[in-house]
């Protein structure tokens, strides 16, 4: 076995093992003290903690007031869980009486009392505390709550503004309470693999700096010299590459960071990630690294994680799911059907599969036919057409196995039994297929893939098991793109410091579109969740690549640029995206629920109304005039 081949084994195994040995049997870690979350406060015991060991003991709690029944019962919520409390009926204790089924839901109590086991037939076993209840003695009411906008409880449906608006409401529910919880938990196990077991450095890189060419649009922030901004960095990409030149061989950050673009589901203009970089280091180290970080930092509810993890090239992922992040966990893959079109008379065909990357393919969805109504067929073709300007045919199999479709008219039976067989067609399946250009053709068939598991599932078919964990390596990735603007011109398909494929290195000088990269992305259940990439450490190089095939004005980066020519060491990394990892791990379609304080689509935040106006006397330290619109001048006038 060549020397690379052992090292790059080595570089999987090792870190394995470590991980392994961190762990007992059953893949969990070690225990560790449980922690005492109630030192330092006035309470002896959370809501969610008393069981029947506790009976008999004397208690303070403390939290909110969740319901209350009938003057008799109380259910007190904090944290960690609900305690039922029994409201004294003696004349003796009626101030308490009177105080607690006079204070609004929501409010805030501290009471004391003695733990007593529920009466036989009265347990609630829904509730981990539903053996007990606390007998109250004493009680103070902390804080009175107003009336409430919504009620606090996770299957009452609030419309997403008002959450937002009212979030410190909203993180009362337990759901985002656990989220925020486990976020916690995953960050902290993070910290401990990359720190205390792998020797990582965490460190602080700027916030404020200075425009990085090509990538998101960013944040500009003024600064008090006339005409100078700072830019919040996309990521800290400069900075970390700046580490490694600076020896600090292994580098870690929980990390903020900024894109001036509008929000989505999976996406926000403020956003964290897991920063690393590595010195000496190729990509198989990083892969490994990864693997190993998750397999620690997972969480025990969600199962354990295998690895290592499949890879796959940037054209095969294209070729066979249309998209650079595929969803592994279901079929439907796309199928080349070329070969057999270019032996049938069928001339519009032809005349696709002549032109340069011409191509036929198809994607085959199961049931279809039952699953599927005509008007859904009809907005997957046009969804092809709006989005991707690419015509869509529909073929049937009819249940006596005959093909119904536009196509067939132009097709022998001899012909039409050669593309079921190809498709591996079935009584009741859907073909889509499409012709054109290779590239444009993939991306809508992907595209429609994803589009008709949607249908199958709200139709009822059981396609993607919710609880699958499919990740996927994608290797691999084109160095450059052309641009949409203008095609003539390349971009960084990743970023401008990622390095070529060592086989193409030569490529680059001659023809850099054909040029691969040293980029991978990790892709969990069809989301990217993690990117990457080996770095350019060489300054003339990296020159090159800025001046010559970017177009761009080098001087922007001539700190990074010298700081290359003072001897840099090979060196690589990765992002993974936090908010990303675990809106998936919690089963959640938008990443604002495991953010404390999300923005809105439009990229605001509605609880303290920001972005906001400033007064002309504030920003003219920045000398910044501002040109109201009339309508807007006049509004702030009112």
């Amino acid at each position: 076995m060549a020397v690379p081949s052992v090292l790059r084994l080595l570089h999987r195994v090792l870190p394995r093992l470590g991980a392994q040995q961190a762990r007992l049997s059953g893949g969990q870690l070690p225990p560790a003290r449980a922690p005492d979350i109630n030192s330092f406060v006035a309470r002896t015991n959370t809501c969610g903690e008393l069981r029947a060991a506790h009976v008999g003991q004397e208690v303070t709690l403390c939290g909110w007031i969740q319901y209350q029944r009938q003057g008799l019962f109380l259910v007190l919520r904090d944290f960690q869980g609900l305690t039922q409390l029994v409201i004294p009926q003696d004349e003796a204790h009626s101030h308490v009486r009177k105080l607690l089924s006079n204070a609004p839901v929501e409010s805030v109590v501290r009471v004391t009392g003695i733990v007593s086991s529920r009466p036989p037939g009265q347990e609630n076993v829904k509730m981990p505390t539903g053996d007990i209840e606390v007998k109250v003695e004493t009680a103070e009411v902390l804080s009175f709550c107003k009336k409430l906008p919504f009620e606090i409880k996770d299957f009452i449906k609030k419309s997403e503004a008002l959450r937002m608006q009212y979030r410190y409401l909203d993180l009362r529910s337990s759901r985002l309470q656990h989220n925020l919880r486990l976020r916690s938990r995953v960050v902290m196990r993070m910290r401990e693999y990359l720190c205390n077991h792998h020797g990582f450095v965490d460190v602080e890189t700027p916030t404020l700096f200075k425009r990085t060419p090509g990538g998101a649009k960013e944040f500009l922030v003024p600064s008090r010299e006339v005409g100078k901004f700072y830019s919040l960095p996309q990521s800290p990409q400069q900075f970390k590459q700046l580490l490694m030149i600076g020896g600090l061989d292994r580098y870690f950050q929980v990390a903020r960071c900024y894109r001036d673009e509008g929000s989505r589901p999976d996406r926000q203009p403020e956003f964290t990630q897991i920063d690393i970089e590595m010195s000496f280091v190729d990509q198989a180290g990083i892969q490994s690294l990864i693997e190993g970080l998750l397999q620690y930092s997972w969480p025990e509810e969600r199962g354990p994680i295998t690895t290592p993890f499949p890879s796959m090239t940037y054209e095969e992922a294209l070729a066979a799911y249309g998209t650079d992040k595929p969803d592994t966990r279901f079929g439907m893959k796309i199928v080349d059907i070329s070969d057999a079109l270019r032996r049938w008379d069928v001339r519009f065909v032809q005349n696709v599969l002549s032109y340069p990357h011409g191509t036929a393919k198809a994607i085959c969805v199961p049931q279809g036919v039952r699953y599927l109504k005509n008007k859904d067929l009809e907005s997957l073709k046009e969804a092809a057409k709006c989005q991707f300007n690419q015509e869509i045919v529909d073929v049937i199999c009819r249940p006596d196995g005959s093909l119904k479709s536009l196509l067939t008219k132009f097709l022998g039976e001899e012909q039409q039994s050669e593309l079921k067989q190809v498709l591996n067609m079935q009584v009741d399946d859907v073909v889509l297929l499409a012709a054109g250009e290779h590239k444009q053709v993939c991306s809508a068939l992907g595209s429609l893939r994803l589009e008709s598991a949607d249908l199958l599932e709200a139709a009822g078919m059981v396609l993607r098991d919710p609880a699958a964990l499919h990740f996927l390596w994608v290797v691999d990735f084109p160095l450059f793109l052309p641009k949409e603007e203008n095609p003539t011109e390349l971009e960084s398909a990743h970023h401008p410091f990622t390095a070529p494929h060592p086989l193409d290195t030569d490529l680059l000088y001659s023809d850099p579109a054909k040029v691969r990269s040293q980029h991978y992305d990790l892709v969990l259940n069809g989301n990217e969740i993690g990117g990457g990439s080996i770095r350019i450490h060489d300054a003339e190089q990296q020159r090159f690549v800025l001046e010559k095939v970017l177009k761009e004005d080098s001087e922007v980066l001539s700190h990074l640029l010298e700081a290359l020519e003072f001897g840099a060491p090979p060196h690589g990394g990765i992002a993974l995206g936090l908010d990303r990892l675990i809106s998936l791990i919690v089963g959640s379609p938008s990443i604002r629920d495991v953010i404390a304080f999300p923005k809105s689509f439009k990229g605001r935040d509605l609880m303290g109304n920001a972005p906001d106006y400033v007064t002309p006397e504030e920003l003219e330290p920045y000398h910044i005039h501002v040109s109201w619109p009339v309508a807007e001048t006049e509004a702030k006038k009112n």
